[in-house]
C-alpha cells in the first residue's frame, strides 16, 4: 500500500496561532509547505472532531463533524465574516505553548456566532445547499448540539425521556423551537468543511497526503449513539450494559476504563455493518490514508461491566473479525488503511492483520521499555516491510522524555543498540533508526524533530488533565530544519517519488 516513505505526526491543535489553538489557517498551510520542503510524503493528524469533556480528540460529539476550534478566525476575517475587533482583542491565554481549553470554550463560540450570522445573511443559498448535501448526519448533529445547549450541556442520557428516546413529535417540536441554534451549528460545520477542503487541496498540490485517525469507539454522549442506539450494547433504558477499555498492563495496574459504549456486533452484522461502512466511507472524504485505532478490537474486544470502577473486572469477547473487513472492501473497495495493532496481541490478532493485508505499527520505544514487554518484535532489525514505524505515538513520551524517564537499564540498552550520540542529538538517533529500517513508512512526532522533552508530551493514558495541550512556538518549521530532514530522506531513500527522480 505504501511505498518507501516518511511523514510527521503533528496535531492541528499544536500549530501556533495568536488565538489560543492551532487551526486550519495560515500556519497549517505553512506546515504543508514545510513538509514538502522536508521531503515528507505524509502529514499524520489526530482526530479532528468536536471534543467533549476531557478535551480528548478520541472522545468526540460526532464521527462526522469537524471541531469548531480548528476554524481559522483570520481566514473568516479575510472573507468578511468577522471584523478584527471581534476577536483580536480577546484573552486567548498567556502561554503560547499550551492550549487552555476552558478559555477556548468561553471565547470561541461567541466569535463564531458573529461569523455564522453574516454567513446566513450573505450566503444563505450556499449554506442551504451544504445543509441539504450533508443532511444525512448534519441534521442529527445540529439538533444534538442545540439540545445540549438547551440542557446546559447535560449528556443526552439526562434529557427528558421523549428526547432521549427520539420520539418524532418531541424532535419536531424541538427543531421548531431551536431553529436559530440549528442554523448556527450547521453554519459552523459549513465553515469547517470549507477550510478543511481548502487545506487538503493545498496539501495535494504539494504532494503531501494526510493520514487521519479513526477512534474505534465513539463517546456515549455523542450524536452517533443518540441517533442510533440500536448499534450499541444498551439496555431498555438506553444505558450501556458494558463499556470499553483495556486490561491492566505495565503502564496501568488498573487497566484503562475508557467508558465508551460497546458495539452490538451481532446487530451490526445483521444489517451488513451499515453504520460502520457509512462511518469509514465518510472518513475518506477527510483523509488520504486512515489509521484505525485499536485494531485488535475487531478480533476480540475488552468488555468492562458498566458499573465497574476500573478495568480489572473486564473480559474478552469476540469481535466481527475478517467478515467485517471483507464487507468493507466490498462496499468501498481497497483503501489505504493502517491498523493500530498495539497492546495485548494474540495469534488470532496477528492472523487477522495478515488476512487484511493492512500495515501494522511498530513503536521503537516498545523495543526497550520493560514496562510494556514489546521486546524484539519492535526492534528495527525485525520490522517487516509492510508496517509503519514510529519512535513513539501521541500516547508515548517524546524521545528525549523517554530517555530521561524510562528505567536506567532500558535506556542503557536503547543507547547501546541505537548507538545514540549526544553530539548528533539522541532524538535524531532514534528517528534515524526508524528511517533506516525496512518499514515501508516511518512517521515521527514533530516534538522529536524539535528535540523537546517530557513537557511536550501530548497524552499520558489513564490520566485526566494536562493532556492534548502541547503547541509549537511560532517559527518552529524553520528552513534549516526542513533541509536537515530532507537530507535524511535522501540518505534513507524515503523521498516522495517525484522528488527522488
Amino acid at each position: 500500500m505504501m511505498m518507501r516513505s516518511a511523514g510527521i505526526l503533528m496535531p492541528l491543535t499544536s500549530l501556533p496561532s495568536p488565538w489560543g489553538v492551532g487551526t486550519l489557517g495560515a500556519e497549517a498551510r505553512a506546515f504543508v509547505d514545510f513538509l514538502a520542503r522536508a521531503g515528507q510524503t505524509y502529514w499524520q493528524v489526530l482526530p479532528i472532531g468536536p471534543t467533549s469533556y476531557g478535551d480528548s480528540p478520541y472522545q468526540s460529539f460526532s464521527s462526522f463533524a469537524g471541531s469548531p476550534y480548528l476554524i481559522d478566525l483570520d481566514d473568516l476575517c479575510a472573507e468578511g465574516l468577522l471584523k478584527p475587533e471581534e476577536y483580536q482583542g480577546l484573552d486567548w491565554g498567556e502561554d503560547p505553548e499550551r492550549v487552555d481549553y476552558g478559555l477556548l470554550y468561553r471565547q470561541r463560540f461567541p466569535v463564531l456566532r458573529q461569523a455564522v450570522r453574516r454567513l446566513r445573511a450573505r450566503r444563505l443559498e450556499e449554506l442551504a445547499a451544504f445543509c441539504a448535501r450533508e443532511a444525512d448526519w448534519l441534521d442529527d448533529y445540529a439538533l444534538f448540539m442545540a439540545l445540549k445547549g438547551r440542557h446546559d450541556g447535560a449528556p443526552w442520557s439526562q434529557w427528558p425521556a421523549p428526547l432521549r428516546r427520539r420520539e418524532p413529535a418531541a424532535l419536531a417540536a424541538a427543531a421548531r423551537e431551536l431553529d436559530g441554534e440549528l442554523w448556527f451549528w450547521k453554519g459552523v460545520q459549513f465553515l469547517f468543511f470549507r477550510q478543511w477542503e481548502a487545506l487538503k487541496a493545498r496539501a495535494a498540490e504539494q504532494g503531501v497526503a494526510i493520514i487521519g485517525d479513526l477512534p474505534i469507539y465513539v463517546a456515549e454522549d455523542s450524536a452517533d449513539v443518540w441517533a442510533d442506539p440500536s448499534q450499541f450494547q444498551m439496555d431498555e433504558a438506553l444505558r450501556p450494559t458494558g463499556v470499553a477499555g483495556c486490561p491492566p498492563d505495565g503502564f496501568s495496574a488498573d487497566g484503562q476504563r475508557w467508558g465508551n459504549p460497546l458495539f452490538d456486533w451481532e446487530a451490526m452484522k445483521a444489517d451488513g455493518y451499515r453504520w460502520w461502512l457509512r462511518r469509514i466511507s465518510f472518513q475518506f472524504r477527510f483523509y488520504d490514508v486512515l489509521r484505525i485505532d485499536h485494531f485488535r478490537g475487531f478480533e476480540a474486544y475488552y468488555a468492562i461491566p458498566a458499573g465497574a470502577e476500573n478495568a480489572k473486572k473486564g473480559f474478552w469477547k469476540p469481535g466481527p473479525g475478517l467478515d467485517f473487513f471483507r464487507a468493507l472492501e466490498a462496499a468501498i473497495g481497497k483503501r489505504p488503511i493502517i491498523a493500530e495493532d498495539l497492546g495485548f496481541l494474540t495469534p488470532a490478532v496477528h492472523q487477522l492483520l495478515a488476512d487484511t493485508g493492512f500495515p501494522g505499527m511498530k513503536v521503537l520505544q516498545f523495543a526497550f521499555d520493560s514496562r510494556d514487554g514489546g521486546g524484539r518484535a519492535y526492534q528495527p532489525h525485525n520490522y517487516p516491510a509492510n508496517c509503519v514505524a514510529y519512535v513513539g505515538t501521541h500516547d508515548n513520551d517524546t524521545a528525549l522524555g523517554w530517555l530521561a524517564e524510562a528505567e536506567p537499564a532500558d535506556v542503557a540498552l536503547a543507547r547501546e543498540y541505537l548507538h545514540l550520540d549526544p553530539a548528533e542529538g539522541e532524538n535524531w538517533g532514534m528517528m534515524r533508526a526508524v528511517w533506516a529500517s525496512t518499514a515501508d513508512c516511518a512517521v515521527v512526532q514533530m516534538q522529536d524533530v524539535l528535540g523537546l522533552g517530557n513537557e511536550a508530551r501530548m497524552n499520558t493514558p489513564s490520566t485526566l488533565g494536562g493532556n492534548w495541550q502541547w503547541r509549537a512556538r511560532p517559527g518552529f518549521a524553520a528552513p534549516e530544519l526542513a533541509a536537515r530532514l530532507h537530507r535524511q530522506m535522501e540518505l534513507y531513500e524515503r523521498l516522495p517519488a517525484e522528488a527522488a527522480e
